[in-house]
């Protein structure tokens, strides 16, 4: 019987200075800065920081909601793209897609941030790409040659991080990092985690019951923060447990509000629900959504499911 091999499962190769090789090539998608029939939105790339060159995708919906025959400001949502720390970025076609049905639905101003990837750029470069752009927006708020979406459109007031998989992990972080700084005019509602990616060195579970997955199997998973986490530590680093002990732990109650999205023969489900037990003893106001019946990559794979979180967004964001 062959060895169980997480870098092929991963499409991944291994080379010698610690970098890796993807072999797969995913399909991406074009801005689309000008309004096209029966497309709900409209989007542009900009530039967040030309060192590291980190970039964001910026959409707003062509169908904007007025009070008074003035068009109303639509809150700002900082979106973090799945993909394992390793794979995509916004221009992704999921990923594009997800973030043009939650601006036009929820409706809101969507910045898509595309962050480094790991092995290349191992955490927290992530968590600075997420604050970067953060403190980006922030500049436009000043700045009256901004960028006009955001200063014509944008609540500052009314900022969302929202994350999917690991993205859910960035969103975490870059929260406490950037409600450690001076963020005005901005200010965070709230943070968005769907199916948020945590560990531990030691197994919950659910990481044993469904250790085979076949999407994420347990190598695989460990195989991710071996590639991710800073080199010399653990999955009990901060960066991958949050029920770890440390300094980080006194920041957590200005988080202020988080809905948590979970589902069921998800290895990491009972991580999910121990985090959010986390957060409530820590003072924060959670909404932890569950399901108990059990389904995968919702927003990837089932529409019907996709609408179920976006409507736990919209019920969310105020």
């Amino acid at each position: 019987m062959s060895k169980f091999d997480p870098y092929e499962h991963l499409n991944i190769r291994l080379n010698p200075d610690g970098t890796v090789t993807r072999l797969l090539n995913f399909p991406s998608a074009d801005a689309n800065p000008e309004a096209l029939p029966g497309n709900p939105t409209v989007s542009k790339d900009v530039t967040i920081n030309l060192e590291t060159k980190v970039w964001a995708r910026i959409y707003l919906p062509t169908k904007l909601p007025s009070n008074d025959n003035t068009v109303a400001r639509l809150p700002i949502i900082f979106y973090f793209h799945g993909g394992r720390f390793i794979f995509y970025t916004p221009a992704n076609v999921m990923a594009h897609q997800a973030c043009s049905t939650l601006a036009s639905e929820i409706p809101a101003v969507v910045v898509s941030v595309n962050y480094r990837h790991a092995p290349e750029h191992r955490l927290p470069a992530q968590y600075e790409d997420a604050v970067d752009a953060i403190h980006w927006v922030k500049k436009q708020a000043f700045d009256p040659q901004g960028e006009k979406w955001l200063r014509d459109y944008g609540d500052f007031t009314r900022c969302y991080l929202d994350g999917r998989g690991n993205g859910g992990n960035i969103a975490f972080h870059a929260a406490l990092r950037a409600l450690s700084t001076d963020i005005t005019p901005l200010k965070i509602n709230g943070i968005i985690l769907n199916q948020p990616m945590f560990g531990g060195v030691q197994r919950m579970p659910s990481e044993i019951n469904y250790a085979t997955d076949q999407l994420m199997p347990l190598p695989v998973i460990d195989l991710i923060w071996e590639l991710a986490l800073p080199k010399g530590t653990d999955r009990d680093h901060r960066f991958c447990n949050p029920l770890s002990d440390g300094p980080f732990k006194h920041k957590i109650c200005s988080i202020g509000r988080c809905l948590v999205i979970g589902f069921n023969m998800d290895p990491l489900f009972d991580r999910m629900q121990a985090f959010v037990q986390m957060l409530v003893k820590n003072g924060v106001q959670v909404e932890a959504r569950f399901d108990d019946v059990g389904f995968r990559d919702i927003d990837l794979v089932d529409k019907r499911r996709a609408q179920a979180v976006l409507n736990f967004i919209k019920d969310f964001i105020i």
